[in-house]
């Protein structure tokens, strides 16, 4: 046993089965290719993960309907050619089982398995002070000493789960959509609630409604959907979109959210006829183009963004014939559209013309708890259930980190500073926590607004370039400084109070946690000028980082 190791092991008391230069947590898009990056440099590597194998999201999310709303051409890794040529998909929108054989394609080919531990769960992690190294203790009673830590467990990965009062009574099958058992719930002849419609809540509903005997969906916050086009790909499209690969490598990592499009159209500059015609225009590419490359002033000014708003509810007024509840439930009029996660969907607002349909609102008449026998609204009403599907959504950015207890300089808690103010330096450290790289966290584009793998292949390549850097000089710590992190917030919040999405409560300001401090979790200045002030602070030598 080394030094280190033998030092670790008398702090706790207990013995070190392992010890590491770092160790990643998560093996889903972004810790797979941390991995890659750590092991190319020679690091003693290991990635831990609660999953039985490789995916991360892909693997937790099998509820049914689950699928890409990225196209699927740009979710993926960019760094490698013939890594991205070697995988043919087979439709703009894979669903998740081919999404996840791409990620077991991809830890194949990499040969990442073998530093792969599965079915872990990392516990805690503590910051040794006086040796300037973690130590991390996982739900197998293994202790393990490392130099980094690095975590890629994910922007929505901690599920709220337990929201209801009772749901341990409930005489049917209760589940939440990103913990879908493998082999399925039984639906057929069912009666089946489910609670929720987001994007998530959408993919269940518009596929499970022809399999149940009776669904009813539990609505609180309308959505603007899109109707998403889904063409299934022949040898042609499959050669079409490789060859493009040079392309696309050069020009998506530096669009405004990580697309391969961008905003290309002026408002002003249009005249109202040419402004509809452009949103026709966009609305029928089937995809998020209309959110994310139609009109940048919808995000600034409510004028621009009432008329987007208005075109989207026009089309889901005509979907729904204009009934009176369904539009009051399904519609939005209180926000406006972009300032909340647009889903995409296939025929969903028609399955409510279904006679097996039921919609229940529950805005003004929320559910109070679970009975043995389904739920119960405030007003006494209860729905008899066979099957309850919670579509409930995430503590996102924070929950993944903050179920796990991470203690950094002076035992500081990340949980507990967290939990009064959510802080980070450009979402890759946080003050108080020496040698803690993190991915998928508040203040950096990949907290919500990015195609996720542009985004995590920046941060972790970025992280990647940075331990290189330290151990090129010969140094073995660092730390955002004080007034680092406090210049950092002070620009994202600058950028986010800008914009409409800061004025709007969801998920993306952590509204839907009760006591979760407020703040727009992502970076809204745009993917490419976050990789810009990245990269140049790395140019400077990690200015506004402390090294030694």
């Amino acid at each position: 046993m080394t030094v280190q190791a033998a030092a670790a092991a008398e702090v706790d008391g207990g013995s070190t089965t392992r010890e590491l230069d770092a160790l990643i947590i998560g093996a889903g898009v972004a810790g797979l290719y941390q991995l890659h990056q750590l092991r190319e440099q020679g690091l003693r590597v290991r990635a831990y993960d609660a999953a039985g194998d490789v995916g991360g999201t892909w693997y937790w999310n099998r509820y049914p309907g689950a699928r890409f709303d990225s196209e699927s051409h740009i979710y993926q890794y960019l760094f490698d050619e013939d890594l991205y040529t070697g995988w043919s998909w087979s439709q703009r929108f894979p669903d998740q089982p081919e999404i996840e054989r791409w990620m077991h394609y991809v830890a194949d080919r990499l040969d990442l398995r073998r530093d792969i531990q599965f079915s872990t769960t990392v516990t805690s992690a503590r910051f040794d002070e006086e040796r300037e190294r973690w130590v991390v203790q996982t739900d197998r009673g293994e202790t393990i000493d490392t130099q980094f830590l690095v975590t890629c467990a994910g922007m929505l990965s901690a599920p709220l789960v337990d929201l209801f009062p009772g749901q341990a009574d409930f005489r049917g099958t209760i589940v939440h959509t990103s913990r879908y058992p493998a082999d399925g719930v039984r639906l057929e002849g069912q009666r089946v609630g489910v609670v929720g419609i987001g994007a998530t809540g959408i993919q269940v509903i518009q596929t499970i409604a022809d399999q149940v005997g009776h669904l009813t969906v539990f609505a609180r916050t309308p959505q603007y959907a899109l109707p998403m086009k889904n063409p299934r790909f022949g040898p042609e499209d499959v050669a079409a979109y490789k060859a493009r690969f040079p392309e696309l490598r050069a020009t998506v990592p530096h669009t405004f959210t990580g697309f391969e499009y961008d905003f290309e159209h002026s408002y002003a500059d249009l005249t109202p006829e040419q402004r509809r015609e452009l949103l026709e225009e966009i609305y029928d590419n089937g995809s998020l183009k209309l959110w994310l490359a139609s009109f940048a002033e919808m995000f600034f000014d409510e004028a621009v963004n009432e008329e987007v708003s208005e075109f989207v509810r026009e089309k889901m007024r005509a979907r729904l014939r204009h009934d009176p509840h369904l539009c009051d439930v399904l519609i939005p009029t209180d926000y406006g559209f972009g300032t909340h996660r647009v889903p995409l969907e296939t025929d969903y607002l028609e399955v409510y013309h279904r006679p097996n349909v039921e919609l229940v609102g529950v805005r003004d008449n929320p559910i109070t708890r679970v009975v043995p026998e389904g739920l119960v609204l405030r007003d006494g009403t209860v729905h008899e259930l066979d099957v309850i599907i919670l579509a409930t959504g995430f503590d996102a950015g924070t929950g993944a980190l903050t179920r796990i207890d991470i203690r950094g300089r002076g035992g500081r808690s990340l949980t507990d500073d967290w939990g009064r103010d959510i802080r980070t330096t450009m979402g890759l450290m946080v003050h108080g926590y020496p040698n803690l790289l993190t991915t998928a966290v508040p203040l950096a584009p990949s907290a919500a607004l990015c195609n996720m793998t542009t985004c995590l292949q920046q941060q972790t390549e970025w992280i990647s370039d940075c331990i290189s850097h330290l151990r090129t000089r010969g140094s073995t710590v660092i730390e955002p400084t004080k007034d680092g992190e406090d210049a950092w917030v002070a620009h994202h919040d600058e950028t986010a109070a800008a914009n409409l999405i800061s004025r709007t409560s969801s998920w993306y300001v952590g509204s839907n946690v009760p006591g979760k401090p407020r703040r727009v979790l992502s970076y809204t200045g745009g993917v490419g000028t976050y990789r810009e002030k990245c990269d140049a602070v790395a140019a400077a030598g990690y200015e506004g980082f402390e090294i030694r």
